[in-house]
């Protein structure tokens, strides 16, 4: 009867997992749609979309070679789906130099995922290989939960959230969450143990938000207080030179008559 419960404990937190993780790889939407209304993608960074993909890629070959994880299969291979669509309307509106950088960093990524696939599939086998691929699957892990860390220290620097959304650290915090629970129950740590560190990065980016998510407005007042005072400062510039010119013509007119 205990067994029966903590499986049903471990597929309650994969489906909700499955859910939560839905949410995150559509949580930078937003982000994309500014980008589509910029038309660039100038300030934003391909690279957490990058190892997202190529965790995902890991994950969806961990879970065909585990056995009773379907669960991990299918968030998985929709987010390998959700990752190329956003990497391919990132290209679409980069600059010429970010453009090379991510076509390079994805050719990357994929020979990194050939040699391992290639590596696992010859060399290992059984146990042995899902050990392997796990232990992968964990680095990686930690990569997709640390790759916001460019961002948070860009937050810190210039004191505006502007490009780490709150909504994708609370999914990101949740989904850390959901996946761990999960791990524990089906006894999978390669699953458990790096969404240790997912929940501390996401407790950790949405302090980050509470603290300079005012900065920026008060960034934007000042500039149009600025704006504003250097308008009324040209208005009277204006006002004053006109004054002067007229008395000059009056005076000019006095003096010809």
């Amino acid at each position: 009867m205990a067994y029966s419960t903590t499986e049903q404990l471990a597929f309650s937190f994969g489906l909700l997992g499955n859910i939560v993780s839905f949410m995150v790889f559509l949580a930078p939407m937003p982000t994309f749609y500014r980008i589509y209304k910029k038309k660039s993608s100038e300030g934003f960074q391909s690279i957490p979309y990058v190892v997202a993909l190529l965790s995902a890629m890991l994950l969806l070959y961990y879970g065909v070679i585990k056995t009773n994880a379907i669960l991990i299969i299918s968030i998985n291979a929709f987010g390998i789906v959700i990752e190329v669509a956003y990497l391919i309307f990132y290209l679409t509106y980069a600059p010429k130099k970010q453009r090379i950088f991510t076509l390079n960093l994805i050719l990357l990524v994929n020979v990194a995922f050939g040699l391992t696939l290639a590596a696992t599939i010859f060399l290992l086998s059984g146990t042995k290989r899902v050990a392997a691929v796990g232990w992968i699957c964990a680095v990686f892990n930690i990569a997709v939960f640390a790759a916001p860390l460019s961002i948070m220290r860009e937050v810190i620097r210039t004191k505006s959230v502007e490009f780490m959304p709150f909504g994708l650290s609370l999914f990101l915090t949740l989904c850390a969450t959901t996946w761990f629970f999960y791990g524990l129950f089906t006894k999978d740590y390669y699953i458990a143990l790096p969404n240790v560190l997912g929940f501390l990065f996401g407790i950790a980016q949405m302090i980050l938000y509470m603290v300079y998510r005012n900065s920026g407005k008060d960034h934007d007042e000042v500039e149009a207080k600025t704006r504003t005072n250097g308008d009324d400062l040209e208005m009277r510039y204006k006002v004053i030179s006109k004054s002067k010119t007229t008395n000059h013509n009056k005076l000019y007119r006095s003096v010809s008559t």
